[in-house]
């Protein structure tokens, strides 16, 4: 059974820094592509950056370049997003997802498995 479970989410003031964290069991995140998405309150769920399967192709939205970061520890089979300079903006609850897209994309029918989510707060 596959799962991937996100942590490291939080309250932090804006220009602080948090890091998310996805485990994943069941799969491999070295053979997925794997993805953040988010979704704010009253919005639509939207991408905010993927990396392509065995490698090192990433994507970013433009709303989160030079600020984000995505990467990914094989040895421990977890995904991870760096986020620094947050705005109160980012605001959301932020999913990981996997899947066996052979491109790198933000396209949510590219991810086959979402985790619950995990609440990023930022205060003015």
């Amino acid at each position: 059974q596959v799962q991937v479970v996100e942590s490291g989410g939080g309250l932090v003031q804006a220009g602080g820094s948090l890091r998310l964290s996805c485990t994943a069991s069941g799969l491999t995140v070295d053979d997925y592509a794997m993805a953040w998405f988010r979704q704010a309150p009253g919005k639509e769920r939207e991408g905010v950056s993927a990396i392509k399967w065995g490698g090192g192709s990433t994507v970013y939205a433009d709303s989160v370049k030079g600020r984000f970061t995505i990467s990914r520890d094989n040895a421990k089979n977890t995904l991870y997003l760096q986020m620094n300079s947050l705005k109160p903006e980012d605001t959301a609850i932020y999913y990981c997802a996997a899947g066996l897209a052979w491109r790198v994309s933000l396209i949510q029918a590219d991810f086959r498995y979402w985790g619950q989510g995990t609440q990023v707060t930022v205060s003015s």
